[in-house]
């Protein structure tokens, strides 16, 4: 793994509204995430852990500090697609196959039909979804949707994956294996990606370190690495260094039971 920070979050904060009646959301947050890396970052609701995503993918702006991108603005790294965002819901077109909704982005820019399908068609595989390519997302059930919602993401090759709780809606036996099949993906890509959860579990269980968050306003309390053998499985959830991280991360979210 390349050890350099491919984002580098410097003292962002983040205001919204009015100065003196508004809300801060983000204050005095740093954070640097190295390439290649699985980061996630958890925290309770309202912490600002999507609007901190948001603001690495240049959907939002900081009110103060400086966020930088593989070398760029985030502007100027959203204008080079380095990075690809996942939502909780994956937003895709009804009315296109599976193969066109991960066509989209390089039709957008007008790439070659050649090259838009010979890329679906490599998502797919790596997906395991290729047999779907004609289905419509309303035939897929809620758990495929997201997949295919991941492999458009990754149509342009992006350096960095940012992914807003992608899993929060799905049931806990879906959620697991889409986690498997994410950290199956991330092994053969080496794309950096930068997870949001509520799941202390599941940021334990896919991460190479957790981001803990404090409340509103949110800044960093602690940063954790997970130093769990890979490749991961459910025996991973056998070993004691395992229960002991869970006891850690919830322990810096201040969820420990009082002794």
């Amino acid at each position: 793994m390349d050890h350099h920070s491919l984002i580098e979050i410097e003292a962002v904060s983040k205001h919204y509204g009015p100065a003196r009646d508004g809300v801060l959301a983000l204050r005095d947050v740093s954070l640097r995430i190295r390439a290649g890396e699985f980061l996630s970052i958890i925290g309770p609701s309202g912490c600002g852990k999507s609007t901190l995503l948001k603001m690495i993918g240049d959907l939002l702006a900081p009110s103060a500090g400086r966020i930088v991108v593989n070398g760029k603005t985030p502007e100027a790294a959203r204008r080079a697609r380095e990075c690809g965002i996942v939502f909780q819901t994956p937003t895709l077109m009804e009315w296109r196959s599976v193969a066109q909704n991960i066509e989209l982005p390089l039709e957008i820019v007008g790439a070659p039909r050649a090259e838009r399908q010979q890329r679906a068609n490599a998502l797919l595989d790596l997906i395991r979804l290729r047999e779907f390519a004609a289905r419509f997302p309303g035939e897929l059930s809620a758990g495929m949707q997201m997949q295919v919602s991941i492999a458009r993401a990754l149509a342009f090759r992006p350096a960095i994956l940012l992914m807003d709780e992608p899993f929060g809606a799905l049931d806990e036996i879906t959620r697991e294996r889409l986690g498997r099949e994410l950290l199956d993906l991330w092994t053969k890509t080496r794309v950096t990606i930068v997870f949001i959860t509520h799941s202390v579990p599941e940021a334990v269980r896919l991460s190479d370190r957790v981001a803990v968050m404090s409340p509103r306003p949110g800044r960093i309390e602690r940063v954790l690495a997970i130093d769990l053998p890979r490749p991961r499985s459910a025996a991973t959830r056998d070993l004691p260094r395992y229960w002991e991280l869970l006891r850690e991360v919830r322990a810096a979210l201040g969820l420990n039971e009082p002794k």
